[in-house]
């Protein structure tokens, strides 16, 4: 027998005994003013908190907008809050858009910020009129916390704490905000978005797979989907760039990064900087070996460094079964194209070692945080004593932790049901997120759903040239990913002939094809190769496989 109960979320539509049931009828409009102070019930959020309320609310900014700070209580009393931020624009377009967040999170992001890869010639989603909303994922990073807060992963020795992180606080920070968007509005938003990039790119994916019916679209950029399998590499890089002579500094870094650009781009038909098909890029590093393999400086590599460096650009895998399935990572593209210069974020300007430098890598700082807080929650364990082939008794720990982050789910059927199209797009030379991992997933999900059936609600972009933080790459990329998905949900116009912009300042606006993957953008030998009109998007490759 059925039992009908009262939703209390705004614009729930609960379905009760196959019959649609509408929801209670809207409070009154509340003023900006009038919403600090309010409580948030916890029957409204589909999961268990403590409830929550409105902290602070103001109107300000340009455009004029009424910017809500609220809390989400934890059902443990020693669990952080959810701190979230919703931004209510003056003149509402009837939309929401959430933004992801970044690294071990801890801060709210940008309400008023942009998607990534967003392009410097369209609004902001609050400029073009979206309520918007995003949290600190439940726990806030150490203000003092250097070289940025998003490397701060101490919140983990709190199990709720850990939930939230790894995509509980996703829901409830959703159900929140569109409360308080129907108090305000007193009405309920006709389309809801969400975009990220990095760990906002995973909780993308995460949304996607776990509510599929809470967000039209998704745009996920650069996803860390798998993010204990790419933590286990982060460890295997920190092993072998910690032993004795087998860090390359960063002249050697930015010398290895000539070498793969003089010996691949041009191959796509110009030069340019750009290495466009990085999958038939060949570079063999040994044309860079020092003499006898010695270290003889800046202008080689040693047999060490050069050891470190191929086995970073290819796969790894372990032995052991871990909960979440993954057997591996499939490593960075360091030998084709990828910019290891970027301070941090790639290798950094100093080896790995105990205790971590701050000057290391973001990937080797990663896995020092996630070994201490997460796996072991020992602030005093030595994370490069943790081999992640062979991780010994915290072997169940880590496949434990497998299954709460690696958001691998390949099956989006449901989300393709409720309406829900993806865009995926990631920089072929970032060097924080392997793209070919996000391949891999794209792969997984059209071996579950077929071809076909994908095309009609996903899409993958990669983007030559283009990496982790789009600043100081070869090819900044800019793209108007919200008209795409605002177009494929709204009027049931897939994604054709999209075109992205370097926005470089030094690049004069030059454009290319964003090309579908597998495809990638070949210069049709005439014409402004700075247009993206002289471009065709091939699949096939320019160098043989070998």
């Amino acid at each position: 027998m059925c039992r009908v109960v009262a939703c209390g979320v705004v614009a729930c539509g609960v379905a009760v005994c196959g019959v649609v049931v509408a929801p209670p009828a809207l409070a009154a409009t509340d003023s900006c003013a009038g919403l600090t102070g309010l409580a948030i019930p916890a029957a409204v959020i589909g999961l268990p908190t403590s409830g929550g309320e409105v902290t602070a609310a103001r109107i300000t900014g340009e455009p004029a907008h009424c910017r809500v700070d609220a809390a989400i209580h934890p059902v443990d009393p020693a669990a952080p809050d959810v701190l979230l931020r919703v931004a209510l624009p003056a003149r509402w377009n009837r939309k929401t858009m959430m933004f992801g967040g970044g690294g071990y999170d801890g801060t709210i992001p940008d309400v008023a910020g942009n998607v990534p890869y967003g392009p410097a010639d369209r609004p902001t989603p609050l400029g073009r009129g979206y309520a918007t909303f995003a949290s600190d994922s439940g726990h806030q990073a150490a203000p003092d916390f250097t070289p940025t807060r998003s490397l701060d992963g101490s919140f983990a020795v709190n199990d709720e704490a850990l939930r939230n992180f790894a995509g509980d606080a996703l829901k409830k920070t959703r159900d929140a905000a569109l409360f308080l968007v129907g108090r305000h509005y007193g009405r309920p938003p006709v389309h809801s978005y969400f975009a990220g990039g990095s760990s906002g790119g995973r909780e993308g994916l995460a949304v996607a797979q776990r509510w599929p019916a809470d967000f039209d679209g998704v745009i996920s950029a650069y996803p860390a989907w798998n993010a204990a399998s790419l933590d286990l590499f982060f460890g295997y890089q920190a092993r072998l760039l910690a032993q004795p002579g087998a860090f390359p500094g960063p002249a050697k870094q930015a010398l290895l990064h000539r070498a793969v650009i003089a010996a691949c781009d041009g191959r796509d038909g110009v030069r340019d900087g750009v290495v466009s098909d990085e999958a038939g890029c060949r570079f063999d590093p040994r044309s860079l070996r020092c003499a006898d393999g010695a270290d003889l400086g800046d202008s080689c590599l040693s047999d060490a460094q050069l050891q470190a460096v191929r086995a970073m650009s290819e796969p790894l895998r372990w032995d052991y079964p871990i909960g979440s399935g993954e057997r591996g990572y499939p490593g960075f593209p360091f030998l084709s194209g990828a910019d290891m210069t970027t301070p941090l974020l790639g290798l950094g300007t100093q080896a790995p070692a105990n205790p971590m430098p701050k000057t290391a890598g973001y990937g080797v700082q990663f896995w020092e945080q996630w070994v201490k807080y997460f796996v072991t929650r020992d602030p005093a364990y030595d994370s490069l004593s943790l081999d992640p082939r062979t991780p010994g008794k915290w072997q169940q720990r880590i496949s434990e932790l497998s299954r709460l982050q690696d958001v691998n789910d390949p099956d989006l059927r449901p989300f393709a049901d409720a309406g829900g199209k993806l865009l995926l797009v990631h920089g072929t030379a970032d060097e924080l997120v392997s793209h070919r991992s996000t391949v891999d997933y794209f792969r997984r999900v059209e071996q579950t759903t077929g071809k076909g059936a994908t095309q009609r609600f996903a899409r993958l972009y990669l983007v030559p040239g283009a990496n982790h933080v789009n600043v100081d790459a070869a090819f900044a990329a800019g793209w108007d990913s919200v008209t795409a998905l605002e177009n494929w949900v709204e009027h049931h116009r897939p994604p054709v002939a999209q075109v992205v912009t370097d926005k470089n300042p030094s690049a004069g606006g030059r454009t290319r094809p964003l090309c579908q993957y597998p495809a990638w953008p070949r210069y049709v030998g005439a014409g402004d190769p700075d247009s993206a009109r002289s471009y065709v998007c091939t699949a096939s490759s320019t160098v043989p496989a070998g």
